[in-house]
């Protein structure tokens, strides 16, 4: 038992308790004080320092999906190159900003500093080319073409390269199989801008500014499907950009595939006899010009004709596409968008317009037809025709006599051509048009197709124009401030120009008798494309259907599970009764083996692949003339045409009979051999493509231009394509 007294220890707990409040107290005291040096004395420094935390992104970008032909030959794919990047972040934080491993680093690549310092800068405003446009937390690529003893120094001398990767990245490539470039179909990437980045910030499928996106062709029709999602890796970083967490991590997804309806073997052909189709006629004399014919551009389109899908399509002048792959030169841009080369990165098989000649005859053969002029009529084929004072005389036909329209379509007899839009015309009241005026032979161009787009799956395709009367109303009101100026020499000068601008002046918005008589052959201000021309051939082929030409087949995800077809669309019906495109379908087979074409389809299988064909020749004021041949056959329609070419059979057919008969396998003689056939006959399935998304595809070869053929591959037979 204690001896202390009771009090004693109750002023002993006493006196601890006081301590106790002393220290909780104090404790208090000094959190308060902390809370208001932090919260009121320094309050606004720590909100503004934490308002300087914030996110990063690192984006690590989508394999972009590979484009690939009808058999599942890749046309644009990525294959995998050591790209040696720099990180910015960690170089900024040495103590020279990073200039000495650089310096090194330039030395390995066998670069200058200098270029390499320019590659890793930040642009902005001021700050010119090359510069990074991306991210400064994400690595940086230096160069994507280090070779793998340069990787490999840079690996193993880790502690000379700090902030610096070697790793192999997907890039893309345009694989031309067998020599198929398909540059303009296919189109090409340049990086993302901030305007772009901008409008797409809200939609379903925003730009991150490492992106790639397609400028032309099918990859900017398809960039959507093709791009996938980059993965996105978000740090969170203070003032300094030093990284105190990780926020959020996205995976990248892959990109689908495209499958095409494109064929690299007739796309390969179609190239070569296009390109030695304008050689040959740069060696042949113009008599009108006293020179050689130019041939400076040319374009070719082979088409299904029963489902409107683009097998070939070839442009010249052509470029290479991997001229853009990481950056394009100076140089390299200037030659592609230059006069002097005659702008390469025009796909003229859906850009390049000019007058048809005589191969828009079918669309006044139809026109005809509704003004009410029998096709079996006679009408007298003469060697010229006159009418208001003018004469107009054939260019490649002769004094035939009376013949019906389809004869005057196989001799290709312009004067039956003008007569019939002479007569039209008047009935149309001519310079003072009736109220119900019925402008047949305009209206019918429209009901073609002509005019408008075509609707084809490829970017920045043209209209063409067909110069009715409100065209003329249009055209005379945008131009006759200028016309009307130089109309004041008049009558002091009298040369051509100004003569046509006084007339235009006073009567430019009226359609004259030449404006009809001249279009009735494909002449004057009319304007189509090549694939407008293919279509039109097409649907005489099948009956009267006017497809939306298509270059895309199908879309199959990246894992190949997934296949979304893109099937065959129309767009109309020619303006035809079924007996009337079963006359011009023999008048045209008439062209190819009694009319202008058949001295270019000598020995060809008539009994088997019946062969029809439409040739042109149109002029151009200030040019020499523009050679157009089209044609068609029961499965396929091909049309050609050569800027200052020459005549349509003599420049462009031999090329389009080499093009067929490599698609059916034909010799000289018109013998079949269906083993070296390329296309004998519409294919059934789309190619093979396995689960992981790798497509079961043959290897293409070269195209041997001396056989005119292309050697089958052995395993086409394991391979299905499809073409309905």
């Amino acid at each position: 038992m204690s001896n202390i007294p009771e009090t004693g220890r109750t002023q002993r707990v006493q006196i601890r308790l006081i301590i106790i409040q002393v220290l909780v107290f104090s404790l208090l005291l000094t959190l308060g004080g902390r809370l208001w040096y932090l919260q009121i004395r320094n309050g606004q420094e720590y909100t503004d320092e934490a308002k300087s935390n914030h996110v990063q992104q690192v984006v690590q970008p989508a394999v972009r999906g590979s484009i690939l032909d009808a058999r599942g030959v890749p046309l644009a794919d990525n294959e995998t190159r050591l790209v040696v990047s720099a990180n910015r972040t960690d170089l900024m934080k040495m103590d020279d900003d990073g200039k000495g491993v650089l310096t090194r680093l330039a030395d390995v690549l066998g670069m200058k500093p200098k270029d390499v310092f320019d590659k890793i800068r930040l642009c902005d405003a001021k700050t010119p080319q090359p510069c990074w446009n991306g991210s400064p937390y994400q690595p940086i690529p230096v160069t994507d073409e280090a070779t793998t003893q340069q990787a490999l120094q840079i690996r193993e001398r880790a502690e000379d390269f700090p902030g610096i990767t070697a790793e192999p990245t997907a890039v893309r490539r345009y694989a031309a199989p067998g020599k198929a470039n398909t540059a303009q179909v296919l189109g090409y990437l340049s990086p993302v801008t901030d305007e772009e980045i901008t409008k797409a910030k809200d939609t379903d499928s925003p730009y991150l500014r490492s992106d790639q996106v397609g400028r032309s062709g099918l990859e900017r029709t398809y960039d959507k499907e093709l791009r996938g999602k980059a993965g996105v890796t978000r740090y969170e970083v203070d003032n300094l950009g030093r990284v105190i967490g990780q926020a959020k991590d996205d995976k990248a997804e892959p990109g689908s595939s495209v499958v095409t309806s494109i064929d690299a073997r007739v796309q390969a052909v179609a190239e070569y006899e296009l390109n030695d189709a304008m050689k040959v006629a740069r060696t042949q004399f113009d008599k009108n010009t006293n020179e050689n014919y130019k041939a400076d551009s040319g374009a070719v389109v082979v088409m299904e004709a029963k489902t409107g899908r683009v097998v070939a399509m070839a442009s010249l002048p052509d470029y290479d596409p991997n001229a853009w792959v990481g950056g394009i030169s100076g140089k390299d841009y200037a030659r592609m968008t230059s006069k002097k080369s005659n702008y390469p990165l025009l796909n003229r098989g859906i850009q390049g317009q000019a007058a048809p000649g005589s191969i828009f005859k079918v669309v006044s053969t139809a026109a005809s037809i509704q003004a009410g002029y029998p096709f079996d009529g006679h009408y007298p084929c003469t060697s010229s025709y006159t009418a208001e004072g003018h004469t107009y005389k054939n260019f490649e036909s002769e004094n035939f006599g009376p013949i019906s329209i389809g004869r005057a379509l196989e001799v290709s007899c312009d004067t039956v051509f003008y007569a019939l839009g002479y007569q039209q015309w008047q009935k149309d009241g001519g310079m003072q048009p009736k109220k119900n005026a019925k402008d047949w032979f305009f209206k019918t161009a429209h009901q073609f197709g002509l005019g408008k787009e075509t609707g084809i799956d490829l970017p920045n395709e043209v209209t063409g124009r067909v110069p009715d009367r409100q065209w003329k109303k249009d055209f005379w009101k945008a131009n006759k401030d200028t016309w009307c100026e130089q109309a004041k020499q008049w009558p002091k000068k009298k040369d051509f120009h100004t003569v046509l601008a006084h007339e235009n002046c006073l009567e430019g918005m009226k359609l004259h008798a030449y404006d009809s008589i001249n279009y009735s052959i494909g002449q004057g201000d009319t304007l189509v494309t090549p694939i407008q021309m293919a279509t039109i051939y097409a649907a005489i082929s099948n009956g009267g259907t006017l497809y939306d030409p298509t270059v895309g087949k199908a879309i199959v995800s990246p894992d190949g599970k997934h296949v979304s077809m893109i099937g065959p669309k129309s767009h109309g019906k020619l303006p035809a009764s079924a007996k009337t495109l079963k006359a011009m379908d023999g008048a045209l087979a008439g062209v190819a083996t009694r009319g202008t074409a058949a001295w270019r389809f000598g020995g060809w299988p008539q009994d088997k692949i019946p062969m029809h064909a439409k040739t042109g020749t149109a002029e151009v004021y200030g040019k020499q003339t523009t050679s157009w041949f089209a044609t068609y056959t029961k499965d396929y329609s091909i049309v050609m045409t050569i800027s200052q070419g020459g005549t349509g059979s003599g420049a462009s057919g031999p090329a389009v009979r080499n093009i067929y008969d490599a698609i059916y396998g034909l010799d000289d003689s018109g013998k079949q051999d269906l083993k070296k056939a390329l296309l004998p006959h519409p294919e059934k399935s789309l190619p093979k493509i396995q689960h992981d998304g790798s497509i079961d595809a043959p290897t293409i070869k070269p195209y041997d231009p001396d056989s005119q053929k292309v050697p089958a591959e052995q395993t086409l037979a394991a391979v299905l394509g499809r073409r309905d």
